[in-house]
């Protein structure tokens, strides 16, 4: 916990004193972020020292392999979905995007299996990229397959994003656009990821 408490120390004494006035006036007028970013809980992926965004530019859900289900409105717990519904319904963002990276242990563990230690909820959860493999194992360069499946997944969320109906209004009324990205971690290169097709650099 010192660790956390010096960074905090840092933060009051040099970003507080230049951020403050961005932070009063988020405080009294709410946050309006133009962008939601569905990026991947792994520590060595943040949106947004990735995208240079200040306090209150975009809404950030983080969770294992940046995965999004399919639209499944019941009595469970759907944390992903309520982020997503929040977003577009209420903050009315302008862009969703969703970020893949380089590396990614919950894309590995949907090539490889998932490690005994996490089979209570990542099995379940990494279910939802099961597509991936199946595309990853048709690439003839087994080096690249872990790529491969990391822009699937991307993929495979935007598609499950259009299963929402009130994205898929909001996206037929030119309210919204959804965008797939893709992050190297050793190389810090973005790629854009469509929803079908190759991917490109940005």
């Amino acid at each position: 916990m010192d660790e956390l408490i010096a960074g905090y120390r840092r933060f009051r004494a040099e970003t507080w004193p230049r951020e403050r006035a961005r932070f009063e006036e988020l405080a009294a007028q709410g946050q309006r972020p133009h962008t939601m970013v569905i990026a991947c809980s792994d520590s060595r992926v943040d949106p947004q020292m990735i995208f240079s965004a200040g306090p209150g530019e975009l809404f950030v859900l983080r969770n294992v392999a940046n995965l999004v289900p399919p639209y499944m409105p019941d009595a469970l717990f759907h944390g992903t979905s309520a982020a997503v519904e929040f977003a577009v319904r209420v903050l009315k963002v302008d862009r969703i995007v969703v970020m893949g990276h380089a590396l990614c242990g919950g894309i590995r563990a949907v090539l490889e299996g998932v490690p005994p230690e996490a089979a209570d909820f990542v099995a379940g959860w990494i279910r939802i990229a099961g597509r991936a493999r199946e595309v990853a194992l048709r690439c003839d360069v087994p080096e690249q397959r872990q790529e491969v499946a990391e822009h699937e997944a991307v993929r495979i969320s935007l598609a499950n994003l259009m299963t929402f109906p009130w994205v898929i209004e909001a996206v037929a009324e030119g309210r919204l656009t959804l965008h797939g990205a893709h992050f190297g971690v050793a190389t810090g290169r973005l790629v854009l990821v469509p929803a079908a097709g190759p991917a490109a650099a940005a």
